[in-house]
């Protein structure tokens, strides 16, 4: 599912780093947050350990805590929810588009109470939210975390003709590195992105104890930090990402293209106005089971992804939301299975996966 990109040049920064011995606080870190920071267009970027304690961290720089509401799809991956309890508050879980499996922003209109106080969007698969969902937040003034863990380069165009890139649509932006990912840096490792003054200054403490340049804790942060050799990596990587998601790109349009007639597998849809950064590809089957065992016949990876809903989990037994019936998550997480979309495909491979797709009846 998953081939991360390994490089002499990553390897000889990896090294280099290593050789200086300045393994953390040094300037590989600092240089790729800057770097990322550029990428997104965004105010700053902090990089820290990984995705999860970006989410962790956003929520505490934007203040939210016991008493709190979070609105969360429930078709994510499970620490874009739980981030919540770990602050105190209650996640809010509300159903997803039927097409594109982000956020529907009429569901989230409809569960916004005097309590609310975030969103967190989540592009998932590399698939953009709807700017719609931007535009909500702004107007009833909640603060948009914006889950970008799957969406490295993803793009949209708002509706006055801005371009914006993952990382820059929403308040408080969180990635992950880890190595099934888009860009990795050789382990764990995540990125903490801002679009709004007031909340850089706090993200920049926070991944450091909360403390200040002077070293006074003055907000209740953790050692979030990452490793400098970690970060030498990623700034290779973020040399060659747009490269890479091409590659992606072109293998989801040669899947799509075979699929376009298929009697029973549905191709995955793009976002109008949106360049998909394909985390992965999701095919729609009513007979997912049966499509994966034909797949793994045939030596190619296949995966169904959240096919427990968070909300449906254990860790939200006592949730009032635990038996709720969310019909386009519950599509979602009986229907989609995954196949291998990475960039490292080989022309070979991607035409067995094609021969695969074709010959499933």
């Amino acid at each position: 599912m998953a081939r991360p990109s390994w490089e002499k040049q990553m390897r000889d920064a990896a090294l280099a780093t290593l050789d200086s011995k300045q393994w953390v606080k040094g300037t590989q870190v600092a240089g790729f947050g800057k770097e990322f920071a550029d990428y997104c267009g965004v105010l700053g970027a902090t990089p820290c350990q990984n995705g999860s304690s970006a989410l962790w961290a956003a929520l505490r720089i934007a203040g939210i805590g016991p008493g709190d509401e979070v609105i969360v799809p429930s078709f994510t991956f499970i620490s874009s929810t739980t981030c919540v309890l770990l602050v105190g508050a209650k996640p809010v879980f509300v159903d997803i588009e039927p097409d594109y499996y982000c956020l529907d922003v009429q569901k989230v209109k409809q569960s916004i109470t005097t309590d609310t106080k975030a969103v967190i969007g989540v592009h998932l698969f590399g698939q953009t939210y709807s700017s719609e969902l931007v535009e909500l937040c702004r107007k009833e003034n909640l603060v948009l975390i914006e889950d970008a863990a799957q969406a490295h380069g993803a793009r949209q165009t708002f509706a006055n003709g801005d371009e914006r890139i993952a990382g820059a649509m929403g308040d408080i932006g969180c990635f992950s590195f880890f190595p099934s990912k888009n860009m990795a840096v050789g382990g764990e490792g995540g990125m903490l992105t801002t679009t709004k003054p007031q909340f850089q200054d706090r993200i920049v403490g926070i991944t450091n104890h909360g403390r200040s340049p002077d070293l006074e804790a003055i907000q209740l942060g953790s050692n979030l930090r990452m490793s400098e050799v970690s970060a030498s990596i990623g700034r290779i990587q973020l040399h060659s990402l747009d490269k890479w998601l091409e590659l992606r790109r072109h293998n989801a349009a040669e899947f799509t293209k075979a699929l376009m007639t298929h009697p029973t597998l549905t191709a995955p849809k793009i976002r109008p106005k949106s360049k998909h950064a394909w985390h992965q590809y999701c095919v729609q089957t009513t007979e997912p089971d049966r499509f994966i065992s034909h797949l793994d016949v045939l030596g190619i990876d296949a995966r169904r992804y959240y096919t427990i809903p968070c909300h449906r989990q254990q860790v939200y037994i006592e949730h009032p939301q635990y038996n709720s019936t969310l019909v386009n998550t519950n599509k979602a997480a009986n229907t989609l299975v995954a196949i291998p979309v990475m960039h490292e495909l080989t022309e070979s491979e991607r035409n067995r996966i094609i021969a695969a797709l074709v010959s499933f009846k």
